[in-house]
């Protein structure tokens, strides 16, 4: 790609400041849903086959901080199989923060000319910087869905899902 094109591609699409904002604003209603989770219902509430909670919660920050170490030079980690770090909703609080804050730290560190540059996420899932971000946040907007629902059974009213 010549410089002319790489400066067109960047002139279309929004700003890496714009997409931290628009994910913080993703990673803050998570937090927000993970608040008013029951505790015992967080770690072990299933329905139909589906994961509880935590599990999904774990999966969101392994992919999301560990695809975007791997853009920036880091090991990725697995992609699958992850285990839950916390035994509490505290603990697991305090893990999404600092998952969140090392998540946006190793972005700031991609610049915007290489959002178009091919990758390999995770050893197997190829595509352009931008659309494995993209992919990243679609999951974890994907698994909030399935807790939110979670939430709803429990007769728990779900944190707004537009106050981000």
């Amino acid at each position: 790609m010549n410089t002319s094109e790489t400066t067109e591609k960047i002139n279309v699409i929004i700003t890496p400041e714009e997409l931290t904002a628009h994910w913080k604003g993703h990673r803050g209603l998570t937090r927000k849903l993970i608040e008013v989770f029951p505790e015992k219902e967080f770690f072990e509430f299933s329905i139909g086959g589906m994961r509880p909670a935590a599990q999904l919660i774990q999966e969101m920050m392994d992919v999301s901080n560990g695809g975007v170490r791997e853009m920036v030079g880091g090991e990725a980690g697995e992609i699958a199989g992850h285990p839950v770090k916390a035994t509490t909703i505290a603990e697991a609080l305090a893990i999404w923060d600092e998952n969140t804050t090392e998540l946006f730290e190793n972005l700031a560190k991609i610049p915007v000319t290489k959002f178009h540059d091919r990758i390999l996420s995770f050893g197997q899932y190829e595509g352009t910087i931008w659309g494995n971000i993209f992919y990243f946040l679609d999951n974890e907007i994907h698994h909030r869905a399935q807790a939110y629902f979670y939430l709803r059974s429990l007769g728990v009213e779900p944190p707004a899902f537009w106050d981000r």
